[in-house]
């Protein structure tokens, strides 16, 4: 018999976490959140959870407050004797930080998943890692969703034609390589060059992309600069329409007017980051209910690698 199933919000995405509590017609679970005068954080459950399987809902993109509220939720919650405690992590901030790729820098993202274990989590759920290795960071189990399915269903229903699947790097081709298969569409890669930390150079086109309708596909854009710049080459290759899709929309600085300047007809996005700003190019596709679903099937010991051969 599974435990009662509770759901808790941090201040990161709020909305989001009232998404999965609905499609689950349940209420979130109360809780206080503060910021003293200097900015320290304090929270309090503000209801019995001893015994239950909790799910703490909480993003980790900046500020680093975001990652704090998590860890103190989570403690508090162990404190509290809940029974299970599930962080559920819409968008797993600092996983680009998963290596040591020059000397004396910290893997943060090896970090973050140490931290969250220690405060008392005992498992993890996420959705489209940067790198999916990083699930071996953490010494719980963790459960890794994807918007595969949410993007597939949106572009098939415009049917387009003589389609093609693009990825704006190297990095990204396995993404793309499974979307593709599920199109039966050819592949497009982009080949780049990074001169310095969030500056992107395009170098080569590997496919074919003269008169073809093409869905240029990442997990996360930040600056934009690499997503625009590939639809810029595409453009210039002969591209016909091209259409956008990102699970992570952190779109830092001027991302946003990047987009809308750019030759993408709009940009597909999930709702794991609230947008800093709307946009008539950026339509946003809601994941809570595959969050909501997973949750579901974590509580009651169901299958979820199931959820995704539906």
């Amino acid at each position: 018999m599974s435990s009662p199933l509770k759901i808790v919000a941090g201040r990161s995405n709020p909305e989001f976490a009232k998404k999965i509590a609905k499609a689950l017609d349940r209420k979130l679970a109360k809780v206080q959140i503060k910021n003293f005068s200097d900015g320290e954080l304090w929270v309090k459950y503000d209801e019995n959870i001893r015994g239950v399987d909790l799910f703490i809902v909480q993003s980790t993109m900046p500020p680093a407050d975001n990652i704090m509220e998590l860890l103190m939720l989570i403690d508090a919650a162990r404190r509290a004797s809940a029974e299970r405690i599930t962080a559920v992590l819409p968008y797993f901030g600092y996983a680009r930080q998963d290596r040591k790729d020059q000397p004396r820098v910290a893997i943060t993202s090896r970090l973050v998943a140490n931290l969250i274990t220690e405060a008392g989590a005992d498992r993890v759920i996420s959705m489209d890692l940067h790198a999916p290795q990083l699930q071996g960071f953490f010494d719980i189990p963790f459960d890794h969703l994807y918007a595969a399915n949410a993007f597939a269903k949106h572009f098939k229903e415009l049917n387009l034609k003589k389609l093609a699947i693009a990825s704006p790097d190297v990095g990204g081709s396995k993404v793309a390589r499974g979307f593709a298969k599920r199109f039966d569409a050819d592949l497009i890669i982009i080949d780049k060059r990074r001169p310095a930390p969030n500056v992107a150079e395009v170098m080569n086109i590997i496919g074919d992309a003269e008169g073809k309708d093409i869905i240029l596909i990442d997990d996360l854009i930040d600056t934009g600069g690499t997503f625009t710049n590939a639809a810029y080459a595409l453009k210039k290759a002969g591209a016909r329409r091209i259409y956008g899709a990102c699970s992570h929309a952190v779109l830092s600085g001027d991302a946003i007017e990047k987009i809308e300047k750019s030759p993408l007809e709009y940009l597909l996005v999930t709702d794991t980051i609230p947008l800093k700003r709307t946009s008539k190019k950026i339509v946003v596709k809601s994941v809570a209910k595959i969050f909501a679903e997973a949750i579901k099937r974590t509580n009651k010991g169901a299958s979820i690698s199931s959820l995704f051969d539906e």
